[in-house]
């Protein structure tokens, strides 16, 4: 850890401040055959975890792992190319595993604390050395969360950074039923500059937690011009939809709500295209995580289902085989939202009974919680998908609960 000496321009109030001395992460001198990594924690600002295993990994390959020191950092020997053919895998108790494309060399990374609400939701973005800041917003009905704003209707900005790297991290303590979230990063180093490629250069990344899972990963777009990343959205029904574009925004009075909501608006999501033979092996890993799961291995079952999505992001009924293994291995929240995403996917012949079912599951995730209201809202579309005795059975007892 060194001291650095900064000119910082403080957002809120425009004075500039000469002469800082500020505790910030730069690797030392090393041999060009090293790589230096440090770890933060997501949610408390430049909190460093010790103790983290870190692991380089590239397949056909042995991988290499070092374990953080005090400082949270730790090095060792270059093994692989530096680059997008290897991944860098976090992992620490108590927190939630990361796995990210390289490069890695002199990067910092924030690792998102477990978290025990069943419609919660993490967003973490980090970035390279340059634009210094870059600002994470969210936006929902009557609230806007960002720097100046830091406290919206259970949603909060955890930590702001100013200096490079990151975290942004904003919480979504428990998402609001029928409401649509939108999550968009603005380069607040060129907010009037409207042909910047920085934002676009910045290695920046945003990675997206429900319960302990790291459930999406968004890499910015190459070679763009404009200081607004368009992100992803979700959805009143809890879908994502990507964006992962960028755009420009001229405001300089902080993105107020009716423009920023406006741009976001207009941008349309992405629809994912895979190859038959992406699709092929969606169904073999799919295929693969059945029998897992039957032989009880659910560990090893989600790992194939999600190999499965990862082939073929369209593909409903991994959704849906992920969301009844994650409910069996105790994963509610993760289960919540694999099921959603069935729901959304969901077409063709048996559509109707895939839907029914996912309601079906997320109903009885929600009577357990106690969450009475949420479980009849479950049982009742349900049923409105496929009549069935057990759905109406589930709905009498929400209603004996006191749901309405």
């Amino acid at each position: 850890m060194n001291t650095l000496i900064k000119s910082i321009f403080f957002k809120s109030t425009g004075f500039i401040a000469v002469a800082i001395s500020m505790q910030v992460f730069i690797p030392a001198a090393r041999a060009e055959s090293t790589i230096d990594i440090q770890i933060l924690n997501a949610i408390v600002k430049d909190q460093v975890v010790a103790g983290a295993n870190i692991t380089l990994q590239k397949n056909g390959e042995q991988s290499v792992s070092a374990i953080t020191n005090s400082q949270g950092q730790a090095s060792f020997p270059v093994k692989f190319i530096d680059d997008q053919t290897t991944l860098l895998i976090v992992k620490k108790s108590g927190y939630s595993n990361l796995v990210v494309k390289c490069p890695c060399a002199g990067t910092t990374y924030a690792i998102s604390p477990v978290m025990t609400n069943l419609d919660g939701l993490r967003i973490v973005l980090n970035w390279g050395v340059n634009p210094l800041d870059l600002d994470s917003h969210l936006v929902f009905p009557n609230n806007h969360v960002y720097f100046s704003k830091d406290n919206g209707d259970q949603a909060n900005l955890d930590v702001d950074d100013i200096t490079s790297y990151g975290p942004e991290t904003i919480t979504i303590t428990q998402k609001k039923e029928g409401q649509r979230y939108i999550y968009a990063v603005h380069n607040y180093s060129e907010k009037s500059n409207l042909n910047s490629s920085s934002l676009s250069k910045s290695a920046a990344k945003v990675f997206v937690y429900v319960g302990q899972t790291l459930i999406r990963t968004y890499y910015v777009p190459n070679n763009q011009i404009g200081n607004m990343w368009a992100v992803f959205a979700v959805t009143a029904e809890g879908d994502f939809q990507d964006f992962n574009v960028l755009k420009n925004v001229k405001s300089e009075d902080r993105l107020e709500l009716a423009e920023f909501s406006g741009v976001i608006e207009k941008t349309t999501p992405q629809a994912a295209t895979y190859s038959s033979a992406s699709q092929a092996d969606a169904k073999t890993s799919n295929r693969l995580g059945e029998a897992a799961y039957h032989a009880g291995k659910y560990d090893e079952s989600i790992r194939l289902y999600q190999a499965a999505i990862d082939s073929d992001g369209n593909y409903g009924q991994a959704y849906s085989n992920l969301g009844l293994v994650f409910q069996k291995a105790g994963r509610v929240s993760e289960a919540l939202w694999a099921n959603r995403k069935a729901i959304a996917l969901a077409s063709g012949a048996g559509a109707a009974i895939v839907r029914a079912s996912s309601h079906y599951n997320n109903g009885k995730i929600y009577e357990a919680a106690s969450q009475w209201q949420d479980a009849l809202r479950e049982f009742r579309a349900a049923k409105s998908e496929n009549a069935n005795a057990v759905y109406d059975k589930s709905i009498l007892r929400m209603q004996q609960k006191g749901a309405r």
